[in-house]
């Protein structure tokens, strides 16, 4: 067992039996959402993947440990702390070693899980390719970390506020597979439309579970991606949607926002000036991916998939 990893018992043991795990971010819950929803979708979104049969591991890390599988006091805390850093690969050694408390990111989230032995990962969306990374050369670690870390990645879409083409390439670059559940448009986000198509398409959980498994006994290490379009009732259209981040888009520069913070600061800006239509539309699309990932899990763990 690796010294820095603190398994909650309930999973440790879902691990040791073979049951369906899956893996949860926490970037969503200090970062991602304010006081008190964030804590309250972090507690829904572990029962949605209960209740469709899986055992949920949402990953931190806390006191120099990574931590998969939270208590309620734990999310509790993370939620209302301040100053929790936002952890990709590259803080990992650094808030390990200070014992800072850290909510980990899309890439942080899958090397821990896969540390772990989880295969099934649930987010929002992705990180990727920023608008205007041609002159800034500002590519989440995100796409990386997907390229070497044999997880699945269940999201819906990549984040509308970076550039969808782009990222669709370079992921094709990487060589993981992008698949769309139930429909041939490549989903943004808070929207069911890019503009771009699906590189592939699956419509059950178990022909997804069985994509994963060949994918990796032929020896194909990497992530896949699992693109899960958001309910209809809850979009916001594409085009609703790109007004507000232009406006977003135009503020951060106004305001000299860099690095990791242009993400937060995009989605919490968003967040206010659409009245909170895209804070719903947020909480909606990750309990409908952990749906789906939990589904996904399940028939993993399945013999003969």
């Amino acid at each position: 067992m690796n010294p820095y990893l603190q398994i909650l018992p309930e999973v440790q043991q879902a691990l040791a039996q073979g049951k369906a795990v899956v893996a949860l971010e926490s970037t969503i819950i200090a970062h991602g959402m304010p006081y008190p929803q964030n804590v309250q979708t972090a507690l829904e979104v572990e029962e949605v993947v209960r209740g469709a049969g899986a055992i949920p591991a949402t990953i931190a890390i806390l006191d120099g440990k990574c931590c998969i599988g939270l208590t309620k006091q734990q999310i509790e805390h993370l939620g209302q702390a301040k100053d929790v850093w936002k952890v990709s690969l590259v803080d990992m050694p650094y808030v390990i070693s200070q014992k800072t408390d850290g909510a980990t990111t899309v890439a942080a989230t899958m090397r821990i899980a896969a540390m772990a032995g989880i295969r099934v990962f649930v987010t929002g969306g992705i990180g990727g390719v920023h608008r205007g990374a041609e002159t800034t050369m500002d590519i989440s670690a995100d796409l990386t970390e997907m390229g070497q870390t044999s997880v699945a990645v269940v999201s819906a879409g990549v984040k509308s506020i970076l550039d969808i083409g782009l990222t669709l390439e370079y992921l094709e670059t990487k060589g993981i597979p992008v698949v769309t559940f139930g429909q041939d448009a490549f989903p943004s986000f808070y929207s069911r439309q890019s503009g771009f198509a699906s590189p592939l398409r699956l419509d059950s959980a178990r022909e997804i579970a069985s994509l994963l498994r060949i994918k990796w006994e032929l020896g194909l290490d990497g992530a896949a991606l699992i693109a899960n379009p958001i309910p209809e009732k809850f979009e916001v259209p594409a085009p609703e949607m790109e007004w507000y981040i232009t406006q977003a888009l135009h503020a951060a520069a106004q305001q000299h926002i860099k690095g990791k913070a242009v993400t937060p600061f995009l989605l919490k800006y968003i967040a206010e000036h659409s009245q909170g239509e895209s804070l719903e539309a947020n909480i909606a699309l990750i309990r409908h991916n952990a749906r789906l990932g939990a589904e996904i899990a399940v028939a993993y763990s399945q013999p003969g998939v």
